[in-house]
């Protein structure tokens, strides 16, 4: 039975629009008027709290008030706390976004967690207040974005569940329920199948491009109402979903086109179940030529990775992946990026990329978004409802049919010993059950091409401390990956990656040689882009480089 909380209802009106009965609206309205410009918005845990409140003490989550030595609730948030996102902040938020963004984005990636963290023992968190919660920030995310013709993709977080990190297989009351909260974002084809498990497909860009939103409690580890994608339990929801995502996979790459890959929780050893981790490692490398890239959010450091074909093998030892629990993330990266720049004849065709997006919330560091940038060129001033018959897009793709028909195998076995997959430890691994694959090193996540990411550029609102109903916040640039020399291209018909508005003064006239904003000057974000940075990083002499890494990170701060 649902506990009815009207007064959190109004206490939201009060501060933020609630969201009316659900209008059913295409996830991609169909605007042949809307023309592309090759970017994107990322936006994750924005964590809104109806309860804190200003003045209050950090300690108490910022929801009362304690001994005055302690350190106290700011107006638009705390910065470094145990803190959540006010509503002036993310008000704020998608009142900057607006006026900022959503006239020069094609579609928006929200990667969950809308609902306060349920650490506060005094104010339990409620189901009907994690719904409440979605169902404003959802509000806001279709007024902002989705009525102007630009789709969402939103994801399910670990903490828009009830009881916290818990999710049974669906349909069940959790699935039901963000069926009708996301409503305006799902595809009419896939409302039955959402309510299977909360994941599905978009095509943000119709025959292009298309969003893979995966609902990652079902290979999160800490989720203890499955069973974690066990080869011999074709019933599992994780492998479920998984054949699922195959076939999305397969009908993609049939119709030549490229995807993203998004979800809540990112995959690694230390937060999949391992066999979730393996299925998810293999389907990222098969399917490489179609997956420009994995965006995730829940762990609030902003950092990079890869998942590898190593992880796939039965290692010699009999022993499962290593996972490094005593260590910080800045250490763990540094340590995989070490090995990888000692590696010999690197394969572009064994790796995959994974980005992980800071947050919103500022907890524990300070709130964050950002744009990424991708390769539009030879579309000159097609708009969305043209895309599909573009000429040059059509030429594209039947060249990489062409191609695809001609690729070798990337190897004649699975690249384990026959021998040890017979043994009782590993016969009912999916390791074991892996078949072999091609890879396309001409591929857009491979090589600059049409839909390749080319860049992105973070925006964080720094001195958070010091904005009151007086003085208004600001986000400001943090830092951006591409070539100062991208910014200001030289044919004026090319759309630029970042508009000069949202750019600091220091960037906005040509010329400029060097920046503190432009810390890696990547071409593009390509695999062997990312690689090559990772290597530059795993060399212990790059200590200046290093050091600006792990600031980014942690905005500053230390890891908690």
């Amino acid at each position: 039975m649902k506990t009815r909380i009207p007064w959190l209802v109004g206490l939201l009106c009060s501060h933020v629009l609630a969201a009316p009965p659900q209008a059913v609206l295409n996830a991609a309205p169909n605007r042949p008027d809307r023309k592309l410009h090759g970017r994107f918005l990322h936006i994750t845990d924005i964590h809104p709290d109806p309860y804190y409140a200003k003045g209050s003490s950090q300690s108490s989550q910022c929801h009362r008030k304690k001994p005055s030595h302690e350190q106290r609730a700011g107006y638009y948030g705390s910065p470094f706390s145990a803190c959540d996102s006010p509503l002036t902040l993310t008000n704020f938020t998608f009142d900057f976004l607006e006026d900022r963004w959503s006239s020069g984005i094609d579609f928006v990636i929200w990667t969950g967690d809308n609902a306060r963290h349920d650490d506060d023992d005094g104010i339990p968190r409620p189901v009907d207040e994690i719904f409440a919660l979605n169902r404003v920030v959802a509000k806001k995310m279709e007024d902002v974005f989705l009525k102007k013709g630009i789709p969402v993709v939103p994801s399910l977080g670990n903490n828009d569940v009830w009881p916290h990190n818990t999710l049974s297989p669906g349909p069940n009351d959790i699935t039901n329920e963000f069926a009708s909260i996301w409503n305006p974002f799902i595809p009419s084809g896939s409302k039955s199948s959402f309510r299977k498990g909360a994941y599905y497909a978009v095509e943000v860009i119709p025959d292009a491009l298309a969003a893979i939103s995966l609902s990652t409690m079902y290979f999160y580890h800490n989720n203890k109402a499955v069973r974690g994608c066990l080869a011999s339990d074709a019933s599992d929801p994780g492998n479920l979903q998984f054949e699922w995502l195959e076939e999305q996979l397969k009908m993609f790459r049939a119709r030549q086109m490229q995807v993203w890959v998004t979800g809540h929780v990112p995959p690694s050893v230390d937060h999949f179940f391992p066999e979730c981790y393996y299925r998810y490692t293999e389907l990222s490398l098969r399917y490489q030529d179609i997956i420009l890239g994995s965006l995730f959010g829940h762990l609030n450091v902003d950092h990079f990775y890869f998942v590898e074909a190593a992880d796939l093998n039965v290692s010699q030892e009999g022993t499962e992946l290593s996972q490094n629990s005593g260590s910080t993330i800045f250490e763990t990266v540094m340590d995989d990026f070490e090995a990888l720049a000692k590696t010999k004849d690197l394969n572009y065709d064994d790796y995959a990329v994974v980005n992980v997006s800071p947050s919103l919330v500022p907890n524990p560091y300070l709130p964050t978004f950002r744009v990424f940038s991708y390769n539009i060129s030879g579309l000159g001033s097609s708009s969305v409802g043209a895309v599909g018959e573009d000429e040059y897009l059509l030429m594209t793709k039947m060249d990489r049919a062409s191609r695809w028909k001609h690729l070798p195998y990337r190897h004649g076995d699975d690249g384990n010993d026959g021998r040890q997959c017979m043994s009782a430890a590993y016969r009912e691994s999916w390791r074991c059950k892996f078949h072999p694959w091609r890879s396309d090193s001409h591929a857009p996540s491979r090589q600059n091409s049409l839909w390749s990411p080319l860049g992105y550029a973070q925006y964080y609102m720094p001195r958070l401390e010091e904005y009151d109903e007086k003085h208004e916040p600001e986000f400001k640039l943090e830092y951006l990956t591409f070539p100062i020399s991208s910014l200001h291209p030289k044919d004026n018909s090319t759309e630029v990656p970042v508009p000069l508005m949202n750019l600091p003064e220091s960037l906005r006239e040509p010329g400029v040689k060097k920046s503190k904003f432009a810390p890696y000057e990547l071409q593009d974000l390509t695999i062997p882009s990312w690689i090559d940075l990772a290597c530059k990083l795993g060399k212990p002499r790059e200590k200046k480089l290093r050091k600006r890494f792990k600031k980014y990170m942690y905005m500053g701060g230390e890891e908690s």
